[in-house]
């Protein structure tokens, strides 16, 4: 099993007290909370009275009571979610969150399918000004949206997560021109609990993968002398269908010094995702409330959600998704630099086009032409 690193990492509490936790599962899909008793389904009805009423009274029928909507009921999308993965580096003291995993899930209107697509990292974006943070605004990697967003002026060690993904928020929304009605950030420990609060995940590798992190035992790699990488040991992932552990599907997904760097890494990570989902819809986990509980006591405060709709509407609202309608789109990027210099990455022109198609409604008419663009789950 794997060892915990570092301190204790700062609890970003946003208002929705009793908070829970989350369902990785796009984007946020199936992100849900402690709602025991929250929706009314435990109140009991008004004690009835005792007395014995006068002879004479005109009896009166108990009134039929109204049929209670099931949560979710008023969304019908469409619904675009955000969810991010941050490495808070939690042993260095006001380590300042990066965006590593930048992930998008578009639910047309209807809720009868979903679309998954990632952003790189490393995507040269407009990041605008965000007076919270003292940031003027500028051209760079998205990555850093959530790291100059987190900067909490005149607390220099105590960044912002919640802080940064309003402006992580924004710099997307700008770029790809959906406006987004909930989001979730978890970190990578989170994320370990969270595929062991369900059991461990069935996965097909598509490649071998060779971990830059982890020993065969999960045990962290040691830093090498003098700070170049990492000694020792090295797990792998041989192709094949896999069932994963939770510190061996953070690992896996994590890897990008791989054949296709960066972007394999998003495929994994969508995969990753899609099985979750699959997992999760297959069980009917989003519709049971005690299931959820566990999943919540073992995410604790490792996740953060961002705003919209209850997280438990959202939930029950996409929970019969069918999995074989959860679309998984790799959008091609290419490195952008100047001179001998790597600035960044940009889209390649097919990737732009599937955005604006996707808001225009004609993804499906999209990828049929672009079948290239469609991931394998």
């Amino acid at each position: 099993m794997a060892q915990g690193t570092g301190a204790q990492r700062p609890r970003w509490v946003l208002g929705l007290a009793a908070l829970a936790a989350a369902v990785l599962v796009a984007a946020g899909v199936l992100v849900v909370t402690r709602l025991v008793g929250d929706d009314g389904s435990r109140r009991t009805g008004p004690t009835a009275a005792t007395a014995t009423p006068a002879a004479s009274a005109t009896p009166r029928a108990d009134p039929t009571p109204s049929p209670t909507a099931p949560p979710g009921a008023g969304i019908t999308g469409p619904l675009n979610l955000l969810l991010v993965g941050v490495d808070t580096r939690v042993s260095v003291p006001g380590w300042e969150p990066h965006g590593d995993a930048v992930l998008v899930v578009h639910v047309p209107k209807g809720l009868d399918r979903a679309y998954l697509f990632s952003l790189p990292r490393d995507l040269l974006v407009d990041i605008p000004a965000f007076p919270k943070a003292d940031y003027g605004g500028g051209k760079t990697k998205l990555t850093h949206a959530m790291s100059y967003g987190s900067r909490v002026p005149g607390k220099p060690k105590e960044p912002s997560t919640a802080q940064g993904f309003e402006l992580l928020r924004s710099t997307v929304s700008g770029y790809t021109g959906l406006r987004f009605d909930a989001g979730a950030v978890l970190t990578f420990n989170g994320f370990d609990n969270l595929v062991d609060a369900l059991g461990g995940v069935d996965l097909y590798v598509d490649q071998r993968v060779v971990s830059l992190h982890r020993r065969p035992d999960g045990r962290h790699r040691e830093p090498a002398p003098g700070g170049g990488g990492y000694v020792g040991p090295q797990m792998v992932y041989e192709k094949g269908e896999r069932h994963l552990t939770g510190w061996q599907a953070l690992d896996y997904a994590r890897q990008r010094y791989i054949t296709g760097g960066d972007y394999a890494r998003q495929r994994h990570q969508q995969q990753l995702v899609k099985a979750l989902v699959t997992k999760i819809l297959d069980e009917d986990l989003a519709r049971q409330p005690e299931r959820v509980q566990q999943v919540v006591d073992a995410l604790g405060d490792t996740l953060v959600y961002a705003g919209g709709p209850r997280i438990v509407d959202v939930a029950y609202a996409l929970g019969g998704l069918s999995p074989d309608r959860f679309v998984l789109v790799g959008l091609p990027g290419e490195g952008v630099g100047q001179g001998s210099a790597y600035r960044g990455e940009q889209l390649e022109p097919t990737g732009r086009k599937f955005l604006t198609e996707l808001r225009a409604g004609r993804a499906d008419a999209y990828l049929a032409a672009h079948p290239e663009l469609r991931v394998k789950g």
